[in-house]
């Protein structure tokens, strides 16, 4: 059962190596969300999402024979990232297994990293199979996006270091894909304060865990086609949803439209700029869904300017 001193023990193993990322506040977004809100800014952490905090708790604890052989990852950006990056710290190398249609400035900055990627199509093609399989044969560690303790204890310390700063939230908004950054999110708000509720926030087209709470077990449903491609998971992972199910108070949806126009509303009004899935929490708050005291994660930055454009065209 992940807790909140595995969150705790990872902060220590990040200290010195992840951004301890500033909490942004803004009085016009106060007004508009009708809440005293704390936006915890991700997309200033190194490779400009949360990633890299799970990535490298889990590289940290890799034996010297399993760095030596090198490790694996399959991920549709941000995760590949993070892996590439915490492998060159530790001198070790890496494969990522990535959709065929991922952005390309999430594949050059992979690549920039130095890491090797094998594509695959996310419509046909099972990703945890071809990235089990892929570390079998090459013999090297798999560090999943999310179904690992210690990558969903290594997410969970954006949440601590939020509440560490601000205080005590009454509400603590934090996007959902495979459901690790939840996961450690939900362990270290409800570890330091019981009466936190965690509210997950989805993609409409993309709510496999809104229907796997109300169902009471994993459902799945078709791969997602929306613009938050960070969050097109097709079913919670099974980790990550034994702990979702005992502490996500309540999951909420968002429209493309309503993620376009937070990521308009942080450019204009914060000068944040914010990739599709690191706007949907925004997108929540935005929305008026939230009173009190309201902690949101911002999950990450990484968008091409010409991306970024056309979807705010």
């Amino acid at each position: 059962m992940l807790t909140l001193d595995d969150v705790q023990d990872a902060a220590a193993r990040l200290r010195g190596v992840a951004h301890r990322t500033p909490v942004h506040r803004s009085r016009t977004l106060d007004g508009r969300a009708g809440a005293e809100v704390f936006l915890k800014c991700e997309n200033f952490q190194r490779i400009g999402a949360f990633k890299i905090r799970g990535a490298y708790n889990a590289v940290s604890r890799l034996s010297p024979e399993q760095l030596k052989r090198g490790i694996a990852a399959y991920s549709s950006g941000n995760h590949a990232q993070a892996v590439a990056l915490a492998a060159s710290e530790f001198g070790s190398s890496a494969v990522v297994l990535m959709p065929a249609d991922t952005p390309q400035s999430k594949v050059d900055a992979v690549r920039g990293y130095g890491a090797e990627i094998v594509t695959y199509d996310r419509y046909t093609g099972d990703r945890v199979a071809i990235g089990n399989a892929l570390a079998e044969d090459r013999g090297l560690a798999l560090i999943p996006p999310y179904e690992h303790p210690h990558v969903m204890a290594g997410q969970g310390t954006a949440a601590l270091e939020l509440i560490e700063e601000v205080g005590a939230v009454d509400t603590l908004v934090v996007p959902i894909g495979g459901g690790g950054l939840i996961a450690g999110s939900a362990t270290a708000a409800k570890g330091l304060d019981r009466r936190i509720r965690v509210v997950g926030v989805e993609p409409e087209f993309g709510n496999d865990t809104k229907l796997s709470l109300a169902a009471g077990h994993r459902v799945a449903i078709p791969v997602p086609r929306t613009i938050a491609d960070g969050q097109a998971a097709e079913t919670p992972g099974e980790l990550t949803f034994s702990v979702n199910q005992r502490l996500v108070d309540d999951v909420t949806l968002v429209t493309d439209d309503e993620i376009r126009a937070a990521m308009r509303f942080a450019f204009e009004r914060l000068k944040i700029v914010l990739e599709p899935s690191g706007a949907t929490s925004l997108a929540a708050v935005l929305r008026g869904d939230f009173d009190g005291r309201v902690g949101v994660i911002l999950s990450g930055g990484n968008i091409g300017p010409e991306r970024f454009a056309e979807l705010l065209a």
